[in-house]
């Protein structure tokens, strides 16, 4: 008999192929290599089944057990796995140098909900026009503007490059609260470029 879970096909007992099994007792433990049909008489006469637990293995390993406790505890890990693995987004916030400071506030509000939430954030000066063209330390000023605003706490995984779009700068929560810095971080080898 075959029957199917959710994300795969377990083969329990007569539905088993393979000839050899390596049997593991839930109670007595590891029984060794034998015969599917020796494991069988095993199941049978403590009142469980046969449950093909690794296919792939060589030979396939098989365990004496109730096929409902094993579907229970199968779903328990699952949900376990599922629990424990968050799932980490990079949102994106575009500011751009003529935005006011009620819309920055509103943007560097929403970052801060995302931060907390344990998202990354991607920071973006949009540039276009003549804007362009000024001075790379006024463009990281412009872009510090929003990143002062932001009220949880963060450090910076990606520290200020050119984008296709302009300026972007990428952070992500802190576990400590000490390491956030509100200073402007400027690079050495910036020129200015007016024109």
């Amino acid at each position: 008999m075959r029957i199917e879970d959710k994300n795969q096909k377990v083969r329990i007992n007569e539905g088993i192929r393979a000839e050899q099994l390596r049997v593991i007792d839930v109670e007595k433990g590891n029984l060794g290599v034998m015969s599917r049909d020796e494991a069988l008489t095993l199941a049978r006469e403590a009142g469980l089944d046969l449950i093909e637990i690794s296919p792939d293995a060589v030979p396939p390993i098989a365990k004496i057990m109730d096929y409902g406790k094993y579907q229970y505890e199968t779903k328990k890990k699952i949900k376990e796995i599922k629990s424990r693995s968050k799932i980490v987004e990079t949102k994106s916030v575009q500011v751009k140098v003529q935005t006011g400071e009620g819309d920055l506030l509103m943007k560097a509000k929403k970052a801060s909900e995302w931060l907390a939430e344990g998202h990354r954030i991607k920071a973006e000066l949009f540039l276009r026009g003549r804007v362009k063209y000024l001075s790379e330390d006024f463009h990281k000023e412009r872009l510090q503007r929003f990143l002062d605003a932001v009220t949880e706490e963060y450090k910076i995984v990606d520290n200020f490059k050119k984008s296709p779009k302009g300026l972007m700068v990428t952070l992500e929560p802190t576990k400590s609260p000490s390491t956030r810095s509100k200073e402007p971080i400027t690079r050495a080898d910036s020129k200015s470029t007016n024109e």
